[in-house]
């Protein structure tokens, strides 16, 4: 009762499948709830880039425009391919449901396992560089972010647990307000620079030594800033996942939000890294580059940038650095939006537990919103909620899922194209063209994120995705097994010999009698009552009272010398299984169930002991009579046997009677 009050507080009460229609979102409200991660990862983008290209000295600070101008063309790029993708997808066309079609099911688990991955971490290192900002801010906030994270992954669970409309309106208001301030932020500092003031960072005076490297350290150092900038590009995907949550039409909306998505990335992206390099932004993961103290503390490029633009300890920093904070927190919505809809796929697919197939009661895929939130905390507290080491694990899942996805669209525009005629074959061709486009640009730096970051971690996901394809396939192998075991007989059911019933009674009550009742109207070719003796039972009254009642069935008492119930009757009921192999037996277990959930810690749960035990004995089924207390009136006359106050310990909520 409790649970279930908790669970209506946070979560709101059920809604009926008729509702399902008013939960599909406008665009307004789907930019937030599916565009959060690429939107937010413009705030830690630039700041990956410049962290490190200062490894390579002043002449490689010097090429941060070319990175983030190759940055911006590949967001581009990626973004106009999914558009094609959300009108010839228009059920969710994510990297799984396209491969399959394409490629088949084998290249469509190495997507989703590539996306799994990418999912995670997309809320750990959202949290992780939303509560880097939040200390940026307030300082005294930095010995407690691993708590702060976890904190904010219970927030956005509970908040996704209402629904998504639900949380695309708690989302939509930080989002926008983020959007606003970076553009506002950036509006300043241009018109300062055309009036003769512009913006220096506080930064811009520390030293960079100038660092000989030879040609082909410099060209992996580039390789290695662009891939960490590809950071930009996470998330793109979740706008073609969701499709099906848009109002109709619904490919025209998601390509309509999907295009202002790719818009608003351009230009805060390009913005920011624009005026990080005007203004002299330095940032390194050891001070000491810098000719910084050690411990020394670092703001983020969006925190200087805040400063430098409004002014340290000014309203427009802490609104900035706010904003940035529950964007980024809230950019895992992303994931928490998409992974579901993936896990509900793979799911009824039989590639993951069904069970992430089915709705809650806020028609959303409650079982996938969890497990993607304890997989997110696992990841926080191993990495200590580090920015700089969990993003060496990101980005090589997503462009995996990338280029297989346009790979696909690739192949399914060749289909298309067999059957097509007169205009409609231009449009076509046009569209596979920018697919190939896409599939070969981000299969390219699929190639250099794992060339560049596979020593910095991105081996931990080469190796994971792999592991996840294994465990995918397990788990359908073994659906398919359970299926083939499951099969109705040709010749349908074979009816038992014979049936030989035991009753289970622990003391001569109401629902011992019932129990006993039951079993005899099923008219079984045998039946016995089964009495487990321990040194609190006592027998001789319980079979006096059996004889004053004259009862009709046997009563069998076996000795249970280490005060236990479960096992003696596991044991007994396997030896009456073993002397009869081709019969069934069937156990009765007699239960009372209390009304008030405080009654039940007054007492054990033998009986779900028990059931479980007797679950895995072949050929044996369990039936339980429960008998509800709130029903029941007490007898005027005390004309039934009781056992000593003791021995009443042993029955329960749902315990033998």
């Amino acid at each position: 009762m409790v649970t279930s009050v908790l669970k209506r507080v946070m979560v709101g009460s059920p809604l009926s499948n008729d509702r399902a229609a008013h939960s599909l979102l406008p665009k307004w409200l789907a930019l937030p709830v599916f565009c959060s991660d690429p939107l937010s990862s413009v705030a830690y983008a630039t700041e990956q880039i410049l962290l490190v290209l200062v490894l390579g000295g002043v002449a490689a600070l010097t090429m941060t425009p070319w990175v983030g101008l190759a940055v911006v063309g590949l967001l581009i790029i990626v973004v106009a391919s999914y558009r094609k993708t959300v009108y010839a997808y228009p059920g969710g066309g994510g990297a799984y449901a396209v491969a399959k079609d394409n490629f088949g099911q084998k290249a469509a688990l190495v997507a989703a396992s590539a996306l799994v991955v990418d999912y995670i971490l997309t809320v750990a290192v959202s949290i992780a560089s939303g509560v880097a900002n939040l200390a940026s801010a307030f300082p005294g906030l930095g010995p407690w972010v691993v708590e702060i994270s976890l904190a904010m992954v219970v927030l956005l669970t509970v908040v996704n647990l209402r629904g998504v409309k639900e949380s695309g309106l708690s989302f939509a208001l930080p989002t926008y307000a983020f959007i606003a301030s970076v553009l506002i932020m950036l509006g300043m500092a241009l018109w300062k620079g055309i009036t003769g003031d512009p913006v220096v960072a506080e930064s811009a005076g520390y030293s960079v030594d100038a660092v000989d490297a030879t040609a082909a350290a410099a060209v992996f150092l580039l390789l290695r800033a662009f891939a960490s900038g590809c950071t930009a590009l996470t998330g793109v995907e979740a706008v073609s996942n969701g499709v099906p949550f848009f109002r109709k039409p619904k490919s025209r909306n998601a390509a309509v939000t999907l295009t202002a998505m790719g818009a608003l990335a351009v230009v805060m992206f390009g913005g920011i890294t624009a005026l990080a390099v005007t203004s002299g932004v330095k940032i390194a993961e050891d001070p000491a580059t810098l000719g910084l103290p050690a411990d020394t503390v670092q703001p983020t490029v969006i925190a200087q940038l805040g400063t430098a633009v409004f002014g340290a300890g000014s309203i427009g920093f802490f609104a900035l650095q706010l904003f940035t904070t529950a964007v980024l927190v809230l950019a895992a919505n992303t994931a928490y939006n998409s992974f579901p809809i993936l896990g509900s796929v793979l799911g009824r697919d039989g590639f993951l537990p069904r069970q992430f197939g089915r709705r809650g009661d806020r028609l959303v895929f409650s079982n996938g919103v969890l497990i993607l939130a304890g997989s997110a905390a696992v990841l926080l507290v191993a990495f200590d909620a580090s920015v700089t080491r969990l993003v060496q694990l990101y980005i090589l899942g997503v462009f995996l899922s990338f280029t297989i996805s346009q790979g696909g669209m690739v192949r399914h525009w060749g289909r298309e194209l067999r059957t097509a005629t007169g205009s409609t074959r231009g449009r076509i061709q046009r569209s596979r063209a920018l697919n190939m486009v896409g599939a070969c640009v981000t299969a390219l730096v699929l190639v250099i994120v794992v060339f560049t970051k596979f020593s910095h971690g991105a081996w931990l996901v080469i190796i994971a995705v792999p592991v996840f394809y294994l465990i995918m396939t397990a788990i359908q192998h073994h659906y398919q097994r359970t299926d083939r075991r499951l099969a109705a007989p040709p010749g349908g059911f074979t009816l038992p010999s014979r049936v030989h019933s035991v009753v289970l009674v622990s003391r001569l009550n109401a629902p011992a009698m019932q129990a006993l009742a039951f079993a005899r109207a099923a008219r079984p070719s045998s039946l016995v009552g089964l009495h487990v003796q321990t040194d609190r039972s006592n027998v001789r009254d319980l079979e006096k009272a059996w004889e004053q009642r004259e009862i009709p069935v046997p009563l069998v008492v076996v000795d249970s010398p280490f005060r236990d119930v479960t096992g003696p009757v596991v044991d007994y009921v396997k030896r009456m299984k073993a002397d009869r192999p081709g019969d069934m037996v069937a156990v009765y277990i007699p239960e009372y169930v209390v009304r008030h959930w405080w009654e039940g810690l007054l007492h054990n749960q033998s009986a779900i002991r028990l059931k479980t035990r007797l679950l895995f004995v072949p050929g044996v089924v369990t039936t339980s009579v429960p008998m509800l207390l709130a029903g029941v009136q007490e007898p005027r006359q005390p004309d039934q046997w009781m056992p000593p106050r003791e021995e009443a310990s042993q029955s329960g909520t749902h315990g033998l009677a």
